[in-house]
């Protein structure tokens, strides 16, 4: 699973970059404007090990702000499963706050916060929690009737394993939405550093274009989909795990 999807990755990658390259020599652009591949391993072997420190400096606050988005998303979604109208009135909010772009709300996040850790991180789960609501929501809004028919006739039947039940037999869909909200969650904090922050690997990649150094910059990426390519395989892993632990139990 997770060489597989380093492997996916490296492909897509190297694509992209014979690509670039082409275009480079059809239309004999200078190194300048296109580094040849020369110029970008060179530009690989002096930033790989800063731009790696910047790439783990990112993802270490998109993953809290990640986990952050998973609780509030399984908290609204747990309270709003119910058709009460408290229930209705939390999704609304949730989805209305979600309404403003957060390129409107950075500004004032970084006025708030200032442009350090804070604001990286609640700008990452600002972008990544909504699609997981979304999820968690359907997911437990949806009543697996057979299984919870036969709780309820028993009287057996409670809250915490109502969620339990709807979250086991969604657990794949689950694992989907959390490993692809990872990628939610690295592009926020990216977003985030390239504004206004002073640190992390948006931050480089700012230094970078206002250098036009394209060739760093195409470091900084190469790095940035290695760490999430593993990131996402062990968040895969970690869900069938989960699942064959549950099944044994």
């Amino acid at each position: 699973m997770l060489p597989r999807r380093i492997v996916q990755f490296l492909i897509i990658y190297f694509l992209g970059l014979a690509g670039l390259l082409a275009v480079k020599y059809g239309l004999q652009l200078s190194n300048y404007v296109i580094p040849g591949p020369a110029l970008i391993w060179q530009t690989f072997q002096a930033e790989a090990v800063r731009y790696l420190r910047d790439v783990l400096d990112t993802m270490s606050i998109a993953i809290i702000g990640q986990v952050l988005s998973i609780c509030l998303a399984l908290l609204v979604g747990i309270v709003g499963r119910q058709t009460t109208w408290f229930g209705s009135f939390v999704k609304v909010a949730a989805y209305n706050v979600q309404a403003y772009p957060i390129v409107a709300l950075a500004p004032i996040i970084f006025i708030l916060l200032g442009d350090g850790f804070l604001s990286r991180l609640l700008i990452a789960a600002m972008i990544c929690y909504f699609p997981l609501l979304l999820s968690v929501l359907g997911i437990m809004a949806e009543p697996i009737r057979d299984i919870e028919h036969f709780y309820r006739m028993t009287g057996r039947m409670r809250w915490q394993l109502e969620v339990k039940i709807r979250a086991f037999e969604n657990l794949g869909k689950l694992t989907t939405v959390v490993a692809g909200s990872a990628t939610l969650a690295m592009a926020g904090t990216i977003v985030a550093e390239f504004i206004a922050a002073n640190a992390g690997i948006g931050y480089s990649i700012r230094i970078a274009l206002y250098q036009s150094d394209l060739g760093k910059i195409l470091i900084a990426l190469f790095l940035i989909g290695i760490s999430l390519s593993v990131y996402q395989g062990l968040l895969e892993w970690c869900g069938a795990f989960i699942r064959r632990t549950w099944e044994s139990n």
